[in-house]
């Protein structure tokens, strides 16, 4: 019988875990009910499903998910749209929430802390390799690729990283790279990030993406656990130790084993940690050919979908005319009268007569009402926009009465509306 090659079989002989216990406190009130992972995105998926849709892809099917912050509509999105592995060929998606296993006294501490709290259900499964992976990020990446670099590289540690506008990396972790891709130096949400050589309005940022070899990994946190200096996080502590120390610390590109879609010439990948840059993401899909292809069979994006009827469009009569131009509307939705025009409609939202949408990113079980104007909105899920309320006209109002970013997006939720009253 022909063996299958060493590099295929890598992935199967290791773990990933995905950390997915962040608030995204940058996207301000969307994220008050759900921790970041959990936000919906692109029509009919959540952001962590990139992660998750990528491990499956890549050949990864022992994962583990972490999560912490508001987990409610997480677990339950992930118990409904990602249980259907094989347990009998040792397939599955185990959920972990924060559960002072160590310490009765503490939770999730940091993100090395995260992992090292469930070290033990780790060693059980005796893997070569661990991946960790941030599930709060938008992108499609061969995670087998990446760890087939690592092992032939005889890295301790590889990390993924992609290249950012300077200014835009103080959120990331900044690595600067030498000879053979080696880190040389990382630096945590750097205030004035460093430029790369030659290109200085570049920084190199980290994706938040670690393989290490399994046994150096629970070394390395049983290390960190017992430093009284530590805050106990990848990007902050383990990391910049492991540089600091002379430990061979491998960067790897985006655009090594980034999947680029049809059109594209280079890897999609996006924080969406803000509102504008979310707002902007969504948009982008209603492009005629966006940079994120959610249209390729052979990297497909998995997801809990709910069983829907299929969009309606009605009345089509004077001014009344229910009609959706250059846009996305996901199942279960019923433009009534109303335009849609360059937005994005998620699951189940109504569109009255009369209303018209333009650049509306409009999150599930929404209701527009009649003669409603909004332009440049996010408006969160279960929101029931009022008969005639105007959104994006005016600045002052705007920012009044809802959250306005500074490029002038403009974020309403329920809880706005309520206060209204």
């Amino acid at each position: 019988m022909r063996e299958e090659p060493v590099v295929r079989q890598l992935p199967r002989r290791a773990i990933a875990l995905v950390l997915a216990g962040g608030r995204g406190s940058r996207l301000h009130q969307l994220t008050d009910r759900r921790a970041k992972p959990a936000v919906h995105f692109g029509g009919k998926f959540r952001i962590i499903d990139f992660a998750l849709s990528n491990c499956i892809n890549s050949g990864f099917r022992r994962i583990y998910v972490l999560t912490q912050y508001k987990s409610h509509s997480l677990l339950r999105h992930l118990q409904r749209g990602w249980s259907h592995f094989r347990a009998e060929m040792n397939e599955f998606v185990d959920l972990l929430p924060a559960q002072q296993r160590i310490d009765e006294t503490m939770w999730y501490r940091g993100t090395a802390d995260a992992v090292r709290q469930n070290v033990d259900i780790f060693r059980a499964e005796d893997p070569d390799h661990v991946i960790v992976l941030a599930g709060d990020h938008v992108y499609k990446m061969d995670y087998g690729a990446m760890l087939e670099d690592h092992v032939t590289s005889g890295a301790e540690v590889t990390v993924g990283c992609v290249e950012v506008p300077r200014m835009e990396a103080t959120g990331f972790g900044v690595m600067a790279m030498g000879e053979a891709r080696r880190v040389t130096g990382f630096l945590e949400k750097p205030a004035d990030p460093p430029g790369m050589p030659g290109k200085p309005d570049v920084a190199l940022a980290s994706m938040g993406i670690y393989i290490f070899n399994a046994k150096f990994l629970y070394e390395l946190l049983a290390q960190d656990a017992a430093s009284g200096e530590s805050s106990h996080d990848f990007g902050k502590d383990i990391i910049p130790y492991l540089v600091a120390n002379g430990h061979k610390v491998l960067a790897h590109s985006l655009t090594q084993s980034g999947i680029v879609g049809e059109g594209q010439t280079e890897p999609y990948w996006r924080d969406a940690g803000t509102i504008d840059s979310y707002w902007e993401a969504n948009i982008d899909l209603t492009t005629v050919t966006p940079a994120l292809d959610l249209y390729d069979e052979m990297w497909p994006v998995y997801t809990y979908q709910a069983q829907l009827p299929p969009a309606k469009f009605v009345w089509d009569e004077g001014d009344r005319r229910g009609a959706a131009l250059d846009s996305i509307v996901s199942g279960g939705c019923v433009v009534s009268g109303g335009i849609v025009s360059q937005s994005l409609l998620f699951s189940q939202v109504r569109v009255n007569s009369y209303a018209r949408l333009d650049g509306a990113v409009v999150l599930p079980r929404s209701d527009i009402g009649r003669h409603a104007r909004l332009s440049r909105v996010i408006v969160d899920s279960g929101c029931q926009i009022p008969e005639g309320m105007v959104v994006g006209e005016d600045p002052e109002e705007d920012a009044r009465r809802f959250h306005r970013s500074p490029d002038g997006v403009v974020l309403i939720t329920r809880d706005m509306l309520e206060a209204l009253d």
